[in-house]
């Protein structure tokens, strides 16, 4: 990693349209920006197949399995009924470490309940010729329903245990909804699953299978390379954070924040309170930060350890240093083009590329040193 804070790099160096090859500057040197997808329609989460291929969610609820960069997609059959409402849908996809034996693939999602829509997540076997899902079930929702399309989260992570980590948001109850502080209830938290759906971790006093609690809306997670979970959410009004959650922890939405009410205006009791946690980093004024990866190093050595993520609102692929301190946390980079329009995932392919999906320009890009 480097030992200097880099804060705002990423000038483009050649302007071009949105399908053509970018170059642009960093702290690792010139980055090329290939498009390897395009037609997309608000893609959400990306995850690589074994033999290099690559599927891409919709939160339409359309599952797209492209055999190779460029290549046209095939439209998988046999995925979840999904409720498609303003933030909901189909939402994030993940390939376990066992696919060449078990040959799932997992999926997050909005689905209709009793009371109202909540986050669930699923899993289905992709068929040997794949153009499917075959026994698609769902293994786990959260219990409460909630009205409205906001605030699902939601990402989904492997742990070195084959045990998975999966974000809820607290559905955007707002300010004044302590559903995010109440262990026994699924809003707000972060769940952790056997593979079966059963609850991983028990704590006393939660909802089985909580880990962590007070989360606002958490749209990234990974490991980092010490197998420590990282998620990043965003916060209201200012106020996104990245954290870092334990077991039995509480990370103080609504209670504490840095941010404020929309429009201006105090929300909860301050910036900390014994008995809540401080976010490794925070962004005011807010990023919307979705996608998340920490970078192996293996094209770019500079980096390794690095967190990589996107940006929702200002257009953006950051990455932060935790080996030097920055002004909210670590030192953070910002790389910036045409192409970075609404990054909604960001992921490291097999050959240590850095793949995202921009939703303004309906692509998936790949970033790699500049030949």
């Amino acid at each position: 990693m480097h030992t200097s804070p880099l804060i705002g790099l990423g000038l483009v160096l050649a302007a071009a349209p949105c399908f053509a090859q970018a170059v642009v500057g960093s702290s690792a040197g010139a980055l090329e920006i290939t498009p390897v997808a395009s037609g997309l329609d608000e893609p959400w989460g990306l995850a690589f197949l074994p033999n290099g291929s690559f599927l891409v969610t919709e939160r339409g609820g359309a599952i797209k399995l492209f055999p190779s960069a460029g290549s046209e997609p095939v439209l998988l059959d046999g995925g979840p009924s999904v409720e498609v409402d303003g933030q909901g849908g189909l939402l994030d996809i993940l390939v376990p470490a066992d696919f060449e034996t078990s040959r799932e693939v997992w999926l997050t999602y909005a689905a209709t309940g009793s009371a109202g829509a909540v986050t669930a997540v699923g899993r289905g076997v992709l068929s040997a010729d794949g153009s499917r899902l075959d026994g698609f079930e769902t293994v786990f929702s959260i219990p409460e329903g909630a009205s409205g399309g906001r605030h699902f989260g939601s990402r989904l992570v492997e742990a070195a245990d084959g045990t998975l980590f999966l974000t809820v948001g607290d559905r955007g109850t707002g300010p004044d909804g302590m559903e995010a502080q109440d262990p026994m209830r699924g809003e707000g938290k972060v769940i952790h699953l056997t593979r079966d759906g059963q609850p991983a971790t028990t704590v006393d006093g939660a909802l089985p299978g909580v880990f962590s609690w007070g989360h606002r809306n958490p749209q990234g997670a990974a490991l980092d390379l010490e197998g420590r979970l990282l998620t990043t959410e965003h916060g209201a009004q200012g106020g996104d954070e990245l954290n870092a959650p334990q077991v039995g922890r509480n990370y103080g939405w609504p209670v504490i924040t840095f941010g404020e009410n929309y429009g201006g205006g105090r929300i909860g009791e301050g910036t900390e309170k014994a008995g809540m946690e401080q976010p490794l980093h925070y962004w005011d004024p807010s990023i919307a930060p979705s996608g998340l990866v920490v970078y192996s190093g293996k094209l770019i050595p500079k980096w390794r350890g690095d967190i990589l993520f996107g940006s929702l609102n200002s257009d953006f692929l950051g990455r932060l240093d935790p080996d030097t301190p920055g002004p909210t946390g670590f030192a953070e980079e910002r790389i910036s083009s045409a192409e970075t329009g609404r990054v909604r995932d960001v992921v490291e392919a097999p050959d240590g590329s850095i793949w995202f999906l921009s939703v303004t320009n309906e692509a998936a890009y790949r970033i790699a040193p500049a030949k």
